[in-house]
């Protein structure tokens, strides 16, 4: 069964994939790519934010020379208490992901912390306390190969795509480079809190909130980015993309055919998570799909493009509670976003 057909229209998906490439350009620059006016553009992203079926937020990749810690927690629960615990650990600042999912685990976290004390003392103080949680199996990532929740729709035409690219090169050049990640500051933790639920607000809106001045805020954004120590992600809500069906594949791979197996993964245009993971397995993919039977053209084409791969297992996520920041209702529409922990 197909279930991938976008119920956004031509102008919303080439739009995201814009900002997916540019997150905070003008809607003057992106007018003239898109073939539109820039109150034609603003009009278009508010009716889609505002109605849930779009976002752009900003998030932490790294506290300078520390790059945060990642996790995969799988959850057993009692029958009644699945979506409560999915809604209860939604509105936590360090889930990432949030799935019910099928298989042998009820639920499948993506998780964020500063550092394993930190991930031991939410797994045993906050996880395994909540009522009806069973049993929790947590594996550590320890290689990160790609960036979480930013993988691109694909929908701009090659020129349109490569004109934005080269405006998001020319700032690049033009910009602050930071010889070494820099340090995240107490002012750089409050922007990105702002910034998490709409990565679009203006610098003088944030200058206001944060009780400094434009010139600062667009200085730290600027080295902070360029530093590698933020990244911004663009999506739709799943459910209304194409690609409503979030999925978890497990595999093993010998550890001296790791590196050229991940580097053939990565190529794989539905890879959007690639992690390497302690546990039973050390390799675990998580990717969105158009349906559920895509499935197995997708795990045969891993196996195709890796033939040091052996999957191990496969799961489909019933429904999707939260992705980054932003929460998802029953209906599959953003919600409201849960800000940052400072």
């Amino acid at each position: 069964m197909r279930t991938g057909e976008s119920v956004l229209g031509e102008a919303d998906m080439s739009l995201i994939h814009a900002l997916q490439i540019l997150p905070r350009a003008s809607w003057t620059q992106l007018s003239t790519v898109l073939a539109a006016g820039p109150d034609t553009l603003a009009r278009r992203w508010e009716h889609l934010t505002a109605n849930g079926y779009a976002w752009t937020s900003l998030l932490v990749a790294r506290r300078g020379d520390d790059a945060a810690l990642y996790a995969w927690i799988e959850l057993e629960c009692a029958a009644d208490r699945t979506e409560s615990t999915a809604t209860a650990l939604s509105g936590d600042p360090g889930t990432l992901g949030v799935h019910a999912v099928t298989g042998g685990a009820d639920l499948v976290l993506l998780l964020i912390a500063p550092d394993l004390p930190a991930l031991e003392a939410y797994v045993t103080g906050r996880v395994r306390r909540l009522p009806g949680v069973l049993r929790a199996r947590t594996q550590v990532v320890t290689r990160l190969h790609n960036r979480p929740y930013r993988s691109r729709i694909e929908h701009l035409t090659p020129a349109q795509a490569r004109l934005l690219t080269e405006v998001t090169a020319l700032e690049r050049r033009d910009g602050p480079r930071a010889r070494v990640a820099p340090q995240v500051t107490d002012l750089d933790r409050r922007l990105v809190a702002e910034l998490a639920g709409d990565a679009r607000r203006t610098a003088a809106e944030l200058a206001r909130q944060c009780g400094t001045s434009e010139s600062t805020v667009r200085r730290r954004l600027e080295v902070l980015t360029g530093g590698g120590a933020l990244h911004h992600h663009c999506q739709p809500a799943p459910r209304f993309s194409g690609r409503p069906v979030w999925a978890m594949v497990t595999a093993q791979v010998a550890p001296l055919d790791e590196p050229a197996t991940v580097a053939a993964l990565t190529r794989v245009r539905r890879t959007q998570v690639i992690t390497s993971v302690t546990g039973p397995h050390n390799l675990a993919l998580a990717m969105w799909l158009g349906s559920v039977d895509e499935l197995h053209e997708i795990t045969a084409g891993l196996v195709r493009a890796a033939p040091a791969l052996r999957i191990t297992g496969t799961a489909f996520s019933l429904r999707t509670y939260k992705i980054g920041a932003q929460v998802l209702g029953p209906d599959g529409r953003r919600t409201h976003h849960v800000r940052p922990e400072a």
